[in-house]
């Protein structure tokens, strides 16, 4: 009776997320992906310290191995002072290392923005090209990584050698 149940509730969960991928005309695969992102993930103030001055931005953090690996894939709807930054990196310890990314599965473009164990940015990937599965590098040990909208840190004057900082909200 009990495993009956679970079928149950398996189908009725599946009939649900397929029918709302479908009135909405989104697909199944992308109606998870959302209701993935909706769960509340941890969020931080991340503060950027620039030649002209300090920009903010309100990001998800992604700590584990399995939220570093989804990390912004699937989503397009990104606020312009949002993003993600990957702390610790990397989630399964071991201390600092060189960071690589790629954009598979992801819609828009990024800026990728590689941050030493001192806070401050070692390298930037501007404008990553979406879907892209060309690997993009840090080029040296790093331990954090944060992934804000593609131009933005062109357009706010953010450069390697900025402080980066962070609270968790």
């Amino acid at each position: 009776m009990i495993v009956l149940r679970g079928v149950r509730a398996a189908v009725a969960a599946a009939a649900l997320l397929v029918s709302g991928a479908c009135a909405g005309g989104a697909t199944a695969q992308e109606s998870a992906s959302k209701a993935a992102a909706q769960v509340a993930a941890p969020r931080a103030l991340v503060t950027i310290q620039t030649r002209s001055g300090a920009r903010q931005f309100n990001v998800e953090i992604a700590r584990t191995v399995e939220e570093q690996e989804r990390g912004l894939m699937y989503r397009t709807n990104l606020p312009p002072d949002g993003g993600m930054l990957f702390t610790p990196y990397p989630a399964e310890g071991g201390g600092p290392r060189e960071a690589s990314f790629w954009m598979k599965n992801t819609p828009s473009p990024l800026d990728i923005l590689f941050i030493r164990p001192d806070g401050t940015i070692a390298t930037i990937a501007a404008n990553a090209v979406p879907f892209s599965e060309k690997t993009l590098r840090s080029g040296e040990p790093v331990s954090a990584v944060l992934e804000i909208n593609g131009g933005k840190a062109a357009e706010l004057g953010i450069a390697p050698g900025d402080k980066v900082t962070w609270q968790l909200r």
